[in-house]
């Protein structure tokens, strides 16, 4: 194939790949809005047009070109570089044949990866749902996705020292993205506590349920869609027959393992619960995909959906786990995305060969500790300087009131049970 072909070719698949990563951002939204309760709604809205807007902004002037630097310091330390160049490639770079030459866009690749760092923040905002000041949520945004997330995302898809060192494999970030915004969502949820009545004074917890299931339900499916850009776009090329092959080896891949992810999460909902718990068959679906994330090219479609399985059994006994240890997730999103984050890095050696246990550990273990001590304390000085949580009052009478000045639902929730808190 002529190479200006395959260069518009591959170009063209990833920045459709980009867009559908970019409409989880929906999905996300969607989700915790039917998660959580109709007087935080707006709210959950605001933050997620907000944190997607922000991670875009920040990553074109700092986090993409820490992640991706010109110049390093060491393999663990990237160089620094303002403002993504708009320069592309010319015509002559992309046809002279020289070893190393571009075959996509360079702005593609931008697109592409903006979107995932969006993705790892999105992960916060559920997490520290319905209590949370959203302009402290915000500000951390500006760090997570210029900072912290670049930086770990050097050592693993920038050649920092998991690849050069090591042979940490995470084919498109069950640990780089996913376990990173877990991480970071549990570092503010821990300074940020509970929210308000959800556990008793005895110790018992307090069921909050969400007030818009079929949104929930839906944002699921918009991540479902998503998630075929997330894993499909992280083969990078498409112009070629293997590429084109992997490629639909990845779409089934990721199908089959969110496929197993919910009816592994029904059974054993029902098997603890007696019932069909349709918020656990939802986060079922999600750690199905955030388990195969890491090497959903590897495994044949049969094992991928028995990873799949894994993932919808753990996300359930961890989902139920953090509740009884007083750690308040509103939907789940430590579990989904940090526990079957940490099952899908394990799990890639089985089914790949170039990967093994102990640097899938090392990688593991590296994301944890670097997100996990940068974003205590930049939670920590949000606290100390503007405050992190909003008050009692405000959290009874809703975020939407409080935070935004709107409701969702006004015609449900104005002058009644809005402002009694329920």
């Amino acid at each position: 194939m002529d190479i200006e072909v395959r260069y518009a070719l591959d170009t063209f698949y990833f920045l459709v790949m980009g867009a559908f990563v970019m409409w989880m951002a929906a999905g996300f939204t969607m989700l915790e809005a039917g998660l959580v309760r109709a007087k935080n709604t707006t709210e959950i809205l605001t933050k997620n047009v907000g944190l997607y807007s922000v991670a875009c902004i920040m990553y074109l002037i700092l986090g993409y070109n820490l992640m991706y630097p010109g110049t390093t310091i060491s393999s663990f330390i990237p160089g620094v570089d303002f403002i993504l160049s708009a320069a592309d490639n010319s015509v002559e770079s992309v046809t002279s044949g020289e070893e190393g030459a571009p075959y996509y866009s360079n702005l593609s690749d931008f697109m592409f990866q903006v979107v995932f760092v969006a993705t790892a923040m999105s992960i916060v905002s559920g997490a520290v749902a319905e209590r949370m000041k959203l302009f402290s949520f915000l500000a951390f945004a500006v760090v997570l996705t210029s900072i912290i997330y670049p930086i770990q995302g050097y050592w693993n898809w920038g050649g920092g020292f998991l690849t050069s060192s090591f042979s940490y494999f995470d084919y498109a970030g069950s640990g780089t993205v996913h376990l990173c915004g877990a991480v970071a969502a549990l570092a503010g949820v821990l300074i940020l506590g509970p929210r308000k009545g959800k556990y008793r004074p005895d110790g018992s917890i307090r069921a909050i349920p969400g007030a818009n299931l079929p949104l929930a339900t839906l944002g699921t499916f918009i991540l479902w869609l998503g998630w075929f850009g997330f894993n499909g776009g992280s083969e990078l090329a498409v112009s070629s027959v293997d590429s084109a092959n992997n490629v639909a080896r990845v779409f089934v891949n990721t199908n089959m393992a969110a496929a197993g992810g919910v009816v592994a999460a029904l059974l054993t909902a029902k098997a603890m619960f007696g019932k069909a718990d349709l918020s656990m068959a939802l986060n079922g679906a999600l750690a199905g995909l955030v388990s195969i994330t890491a090497s959903p090219l590897s495994p044949t479609p049969l094992i991928a959906t028995i990873i799949g399985v894994v993932g919808g059994i753990i996300v359930v006994f961890s989902i139920v786990g953090l509740d009884k240890a007083k750690i308040d997730d509103p939907v789940g999103a430590i579990s989904v995305h940090g526990v079957a984050g940490i099952f899908g890095v394990l799990v890639v050696p089985l089914t790949n060969g170039d990967a093994d246990f102990v640097s899938q550990i090392v990688g593991i273990v590296s994301i944890f500790a670097w997100t996990f001590i940068a974003s205590m304390i930049v939670w920590g000085i949000l606290k100390a300087v503007m405050g992190i949580r909003v008050t009692e009052e405000e959290e009874d009478e809703g975020l939407d009131y409080s935070e935004c000045g709107m409701e969702a639902y006004p015609e449900f929730t104005s002058g009644g049970s809005q402002r009694s808190g329920v």
